[in-house]
């Protein structure tokens, strides 16, 4: 039997089957007749003045679409997602309607997937969890915590923010990171974060009398950090009531050959029905009333029944489940992540339960890799900078970015000096840095979320007599900033730290931006701070480095393409350490730019060029040690010095300040003004839409000039 859905304007909705007529009061329509052997999609009913439909009020045409896999657009019907519009309507769905939205949701996110280019890989092994959450617990009374941003896109579609998703990647971060609201307790962006926000929010909960629950969902990916043991072992020691979830996707930092030699966490019928077991409270009652007995009866018997318990728990469970039970949570696991009746079966056991503790529920998912790949591969709408991050695209499919000429300035000085070791830390990495990986091979070490490790470690490749090259993302440095002041710089260990996505980040907006690394590397005794103001200067900061042996070096880069393009990597030049540069030579007003932040100098000196104004623009390189020769013949052939930096407030422009200041430049009568970050978070935007919001473009650089000279009116032109 064939059928068709029919939508219209006027939000009448039919559906019509194999040689049926749907009859309204008042309303004609003509009878719909399709061959059983026919399938269409969708009717659609649009107003239109050549009318072919016998209505005579509302509807008056039908246009009929080719089917496009049961679509209208490529979009798959969602009927019961369509229902649900807060978690309170998922109480009532039965296991059969849980498994049809859980289905609907990975349609949903499939599809906007292909629409945005948002990655939405993670979420999709997610998805019946997060049903099963949301049908058990009652959100937003009941606190859901998650680790991972990238993990809550399902959670996101069930509580009201569908049309919000539909704009990710475009508009602001709200869509894309988990903001502090009415469903999202805490903010989650860097991951780790959940279980110690969670056991605060259950101590307060206890301390006010309340009884909600808090559950922390956390991935095998966030637990390569130390912050989650930590607060495991401090939930252990509270014996706070809260249920953490595992939620294990297999994912691991190892090769697939090595990876395929460990055994993963099966999941069957026995570990299904144990799991059962240790959540039902008959088990936990007689667990409970088992120590009462033996520690009445004393001489050791506590102790030893303790051990047999934790030694038949590690028999049944898998390997390293014991690893939570000495923190003091209680285990209970494998469940199967996408078996909605078993998860909804332990959860609703876990959540019945009281003063029980901590709790950690293991739930085994599978990581979608080839949805991703398939709707990324078919979408053929047009890539737009800062729409998406293109240095997660694939190399032969996007711009060259600064990552791919940093690669390849490295490579070809590792192939000068063997010693050139690699560490890479933070979420994810970049295909620019697969190569890297490829060519260095043993020589290439990506620890994951664990920065703080990251840093430590290459200092002890340092003392090894190693050159390491640490990158790490400028976002995820703020987590390893001890370790960076005590086991490096004042240490002067030369460890080369390459700070990633550095400034802006367009629509990762605050969570990922990189505001902060020059201000809180620039303080450190020890350490130099650069920053290339294109690819060219990029690779001759990389040879730079590699010839610092006596203290630690850093520079930082910008996410995004870059301006120059050449089909042969850069030769790198060994750059005078505190040595900057003058680009172009004028007499009325001096721009210092520092990093990528040169490019927009440049732009406003072609602007006030037409305004007949004479500039002069200069590369810092530098912040520190800062080119005080250089910042003197600024300040004494110009009456204005501008500073711009893409950074925060008591970055390179405080240094720049400092100097002119004890070195009475400012007594002598020059003007200066910083042009840095503004002192607030910026979300995700466009890039060139970030940086006109932070006073940084062009025009901007161009106008306070402008205003410097008293031609106010100009300034006020350039920027309408």
């Amino acid at each position: 039997m064939a059928g068709a859905y029919c939508l219209n304007p006027f939000r009448i909705n039919a559906h019509f089957e194999e040689n049926s007529r749907l009859l309204a009061p008042k309303i004609e329509y003509s009878s719909v007749a399709f061959p059983s052997n026919v399938e269409l999609s969708r009717l659609n009913f649009y107003p239109t003045l050549a009318s072919t439909s016998t209505s005579k009020e509302y509807a008056s045409n039908v246009c009929c679409l080719p089917d496009a896999g049961n679509s209208i657009n490529g979009k798959v019907p969602t009927p019961v997602l369509d229902m649900v519009e807060n978690p309170m309507h998922l109480k009532n769905l039965t296991s059969k309607e849980l498994r049809q939205l859980a289905d609907d949701i990975r349609s949903e996110l499939s599809f906007i997937m292909s629409k945005t280019q948002t990655s939405f890989k993670p979420s999709l092994s997610v998805v019946e969890l997060t049903v099963a959450i949301h049908h058990v617990f009652h959100s937003p009374m009941d606190k859901i915590l998650w680790d991972m941003a990238d993990q809550t896109y399902p959670h996101k579609l069930l509580t009201g923010r569908r049309s919000i998703l539909h704009e990710a990647r475009k508009i602001d971060d709200l869509s894309t990171y988990t903001c502090r609201g009415a469903f999202d307790p805490f903010g989650a962006g860097h991951g780790c974060s959940s279980i110690s926000s969670g056991l605060g929010m259950a101590v307060a909960r206890d301390i006010k009398g309340k009884r909600d629950r808090i559950v922390a969902v956390i991935s095998n990916e966030t637990t390569m950090a130390g912050q989650v043991y930590e607060a495991m072992s401090n939930a252990g020691y509270l014996d706070s009531n809260m249920v953490v979830i595992l939620n294990d996707s297999h994912h691991s930092l190892l090769p697939k050959p090595k990876l395929e030699q460990i055994p993963k966490t099966s999941i069957n019928v026995v570990s299904s029905t144990l799991s059962k077991l240790q959540s039902s409270k008959f088990f936990r009652k007689f667990r409970e009333v088992a120590k009462v007995l033996t520690k009445k009866i004393g001489r050791g018997m506590h102790e030893w029944a303790a051990k047999v318990d934790e030694y038949a728990r590690g028999m049944m469970g898998p390997t390293g489940s014991t690893l939570f039970e000495e923190l003091g949570l209680y285990y209970i696991g494998p469940v199967d992540g996408h078996n909605i009746e078993d998860l909804v079966c332990v959860l609703r056991e876990v959540a019945s339960l009281d003063s029980m503790g901590p709790v950690l529920v293991h739930v085994i998912t599978k990581e979608y890799c080839e949805v991703e790949d398939n709707q990324m591969s078919e979408t053929s709408d047009e890539i737009h900078e800062g729409s998406i991050n293109i240095e997660s695209l694939p190399c032969n499919s996007r711009p060259k970015t600064y990552s791919d000429h940093f690669v390849e300035a490295l490579i070809t000085e590792s192939e000068r000096d063997e010693d050139i070791v690699v560490v890479h830390a933070g979420m994810g990495m970049e295909p620019s840095f697969q190569l890297l990986k490829d060519k260095l091979l043993d020589k290439f070490f990506h620890v994951g979320m664990a920065e703080q490790h990251a840093v430590t470690f290459s200092a002890g490749l340092s003392c090894g007599g190693l050159k390491p090259f640490c990158i790490i993302p400028s976002a995820f440095l703020q987590r390893a900033y001890d370790q960076v002041i005590h086991d490096v710089d004042r240490q002067k260990i030369p460890v080369r730290f390459v700070i990633t996505s550095a400034g802006l980040v367009g629509s990762d907006g605050a969570t990922h931006s990189g505001a902060f690394d020059i201000t809180f590397m620039s303080c450190l005794p020890n350490m130099i701070v650069m920053a290339p103001s294109d690819e060219i200067e990029l690779a001759h900061m990389v040879a730079t480095t590699v010839r610092i042996h006596d203290r630690p070096v850093c520079f930082r880069y910008p996410r995004g393409a870059v301006a120059l393009t050449s089909p042969k990597p850069y030769v790198g030049e060994t750059i005078e350490i505190g040595k900057g540069r003058i680009l172009l030579e004028g007499k009325d007003v001096a721009l210092l730019g520092f990093g990528s932040m040169v490019q927009n100098c440049l732009r406003a000196h072609s602007l006030l060029a037409k305004l007949g104004i004479d500039v002069t623009v200069a590369d810092a390189r530098f912040c520190k040690p800062l080119d005080i020769n250089l910042v003197r013949t600024l300040c004494k052939n110009h009456k204005f010095l501008i500073t711009v930096e893409e950074g925060s407030v008591g970055g390179f422009g405080a240094h720049v300040a400092q100097f002119i200041s004890l070195d009475g430049l400012l007594d002598a009568g020059v003007k200066w003004r910083p042009m840095t970050l503004p002192d607030d978070y910026i979300e995700g935007a466009l890039p060139q839409d970030q940086l006109a919001l932070a006073g940084l473009s062009g025009n901007h650089i161009a106008a306070t000039a402008l205003n410097l000279l008293g031609r106010t009116r100009d300034a006020l032109l350039l920027m309408c």
